[in-house]
């Protein structure tokens, strides 16, 4: 098996931008795992151990706000990397990202390739050749 980039979490209730943003990351080479909200992601973190989260704010059940909290709150969680990606790109939303301390915000309608350098930086892995 070939090495991978690193290993992602793709958080977000709408299936459609779930798999774009899976394959996008799958063709750069990251293993990538998929959650359809808050409380499945925090369900999975753990077994998947991601290197970074790609978190959707607005989801049914438990929202990116409250998830990206759990994720820095917890000791096994804190240490991962977590993008927000979201059509809320108010002030007080990128204010509140801030205290809650992820790590980039993206919002939609995002560019593929932007979240693809994002992700990379994240992961440590640097820009593509």
């Amino acid at each position: 098996m070939s090495e991978t980039l690193g290993r992602v979490l793709v958080v977000d209730d709408d299936e459609v931008i779930r798999q774009l943003i899976t394959v996008n990351l799958q063709l750069e080479g990251f293993e990538v795992h998929g959650a359809s909200d808050g409380q499945d992601c925090l369900e999975r973190v753990e077994e998947v151990e991601p290197d970074v989260v790609t978190l959707d704010v607005m989801m049914p059940r438990l929202d990116g706000w409250e998830t990206a909290q759990r994720l820095r709150d917890a000791e096994r969680t804190r240490h991962v990397k977590v993008v927000l990606i979201t059509a809320r790109a108010q002030e007080a939303d990128l204010r509140r990202g801030h205290e809650i301390g992820v790590d980039a915000y993206l919002t939609k309608p995002f560019d593929p390739a932007e979240l693809i350098d994002v992700v990379r930086d994240l992961a440590g892995v640097g820009p593509a050749d």
